[in-house]
């Protein structure tokens, strides 16, 4: 996971409770907490992630 690229939700709080993004040199993408960032991240083939996106923007899991 070194070589992710990470990025932090805009949903994000300041207090630190929030997840982060990271694509991987591979085009995967990864998704970590970042209150505890040395445990594992999960990680996403592209089309998985496309399909994760998609159901989000589309509402598939309420909140």
């Amino acid at each position: 996971m070194a070589d992710a690229l990470w990025h932090r939700s805009t949903y994000s709080g300041s207090n630190n409770n929030c997840v982060e993004r990271g694509k991987l040199t591979t085009g995967r993408q990864a998704v970590r907490d970042t209150k505890d960032r040395q445990r594992p991240a999960l990680v996403f083939e592209t089309g998985c992630w496309s399909s994760f996106v998609s159901a989000l923007k589309d509402g598939y899991f309420p909140v």
